[in-house]
């Protein structure tokens, strides 16, 4: 890899001695894979070690975190119990810290490692706002919120600045991963370091404040904000805190959740305040994994709280409608701390605590627990990757070996004796899907957008 002249001189002038070493380490370094296993999940201790991969090394800077690779077709990956994620980008959730209970907001939270990471530590109370302003990396998002199985989130569409109306003052703690300039993700990715220019940190940055400007006027007095960045680039990091605590009535704190091994931010690219120590940044050549800068700052300020618009008058379930979600919830039990809602012929269980959403673009709301058709209703995939450790119990289910789930992830049908009714396919304890049952048949009701055939090779078993 040949780095762009302008990148190799700015940071020998900025790194001075261990210049070499850290250009060695871009240029010539390994690049460290990881993943995450999903405790929100049913007998997940049990099923991580029976199916995750072998000999596990804990990975640096999360709980229940590895290094690792784990692919995107089996079985875990496909029923949510592990998520793909670069070892450095996992410390950000974890400065954040959440706690149950909480109101939080990932703010450019596509494709959703940090914000499932997030969830993780919520353990279902509270409320995960995850956002995002691309249609299609929403998309993504919503698909990697669902299958992780969090029940208390809403994801949305947005510029942060169009948030702002409906969550001032709303949120105990927002994450920040702003987008960036992408240095730290050089040797992972040539794209990122095709599309550097010199200028490239300054016109991030220009858009970093844009989006911070909003994120301030969405925190709670004594609310938490981490701002990170996967660039070594000062004007997005050290410079940008410099001007938060100028700007606004920040306060930042060290990050101190267990016995990290990071660097410290550098005072002198900022404005020389020594606080900016308390920032930490991972170096390829110092720290394990890509580059990463993370800072946490609490709110001394006061917003404005949001308040609900003139909400119009809700439509009601119809008394029919009603019925059936009686029936149906009874079968198949919804979340906890979640209301039913009904959007068009889809039946949701949406976050109870959630505020007034009025002309915001919501791509998901809780879970959707199934589709209305002709006097029934259709269990949802959703609901199949919400099912926690309490609510399985009360589930019909039908277990299904490896060789069936390789025809159900295709798309097919297969053969297995039982009364005929909708079940919840589970394999050994982890839920796959629901399929009806019909006179020995299972019928196929997994989602077609993730269909596959073939057996995951070697490489995706690891």
């Amino acid at each position: 890899m040949e780095l762009p002249k302008a990148f190799y001189t700015k940071y020998q002038n900025l790194l001075k001695d261990e210049a070499n070493d850290f250009f060695d380490a871009l240029t010539k370094g390994q690049v460290t894979k990881g993943y995450r296993v999903n405790p929100l999940k049913p007998n997940f201790y049990a099923m991580i070690e029976k199916y995750a991969p072998r000999n596990r090394v804990a990975a640096p800077y999360a709980p229940n975190a590895y290094l690792g690779s784990v692919g995107g077709r089996t079985l875990l990956h496909q029923a949510g119990y592990v998520y793909s994620q670069e070892p450095s980008a996992m410390l950000v959730a974890t400065a954040a810290d959440c706690q149950p209970g909480e109101k939080v907001l990932d703010l450019c939270a596509a494709p959703g490692g940090k914000s499932t990471q997030l969830a993780t530590q919520l353990k279902g109370e509270g409320l995960l706002v995850a956002n995002e302003i691309f249609p299609k990396r929403a998309k993504i998002l919503a698909e990697n919120i669902e299958r992780w199985g969090v029940s208390n989130a809403i994801v949305t569409n947005h510029a942060p600045a169009e948030l702002v109306k409906n969550f001032s003052g709303f949120f105990d703690r927002i994450v920040v991963d702003a987008p960036c300039s992408g240095e730290g993700m050089f040797r992972k990715d040539p794209v990122a370091l095709s599309e550097w220019q010199e200028q490239t940190p300054l016109k991030c940055a220009k858009r970093q404040k844009e989006i911070l400007t909003a994120a301030v006027k969405m925190l709670k007095t004594g609310g938490t904000l981490v701002y990170s960045t996967c660039t070594f680039a000062p004007e997005e990091n050290e410079e940008i805190i410099s001007w938060l605590l100028k700007e606004y009535p920040f306060t930042i704190v060290p990050i101190t959740q267990a016995q990290l091994n990071v660097s410290s931010g550098r005072p002198e690219w900022g404005d020389g305040n020594p606080a900016l120590a308390k920032a930490v940044r991972l170096w390829p050549h110092l720290n394990q994994g890509e580059g990463h800068f993370v800072a946490k700052l609490i709110f001394q300020g006061e917003n404005t709280v949001a308040k609900p618009k003139k909400k119009h008058k809700k439509v009601g379930l119809t008394k029919e409608i009603s019925s059936l979600v009686a029936d149906f919830t009874q079968k198949f039990p919804q979340p906890e701390n979640t209301t039913i809602q009904l959007f068009g012929d889809h039946i949701w269980a949406a976050p109870k605590n959630a505020p007034d959403l009025t002309g915001i673009k919501v791509l998901r709301n809780g879970v959707e627990l199934g589709v209305v058709k002709k006097r029934r209703i259709e269990p949802s995939f959703n609901l199949a990757m919400a099912v926690t450790d309490k609510t399985l119990p009360n589930f019909p289910t039908l277990q299904i070996n490896y060789e069936d789930w390789l025809h159900y992830v295709a798309g097919e049908t297969f053969t297995k004796s039982g009364n005929d009714s909708w079940v919840l396919l589970c394999v050994d304890e982890i839920p796959v899907g629901f399929g009806k049952q019909v006179q020995g048949l299972v019928k196929n009701f997994y989602p077609k957008g993730l269909r596959f055939k073939g057996e995951p090779g070697p490489e995706e078993r690891e």
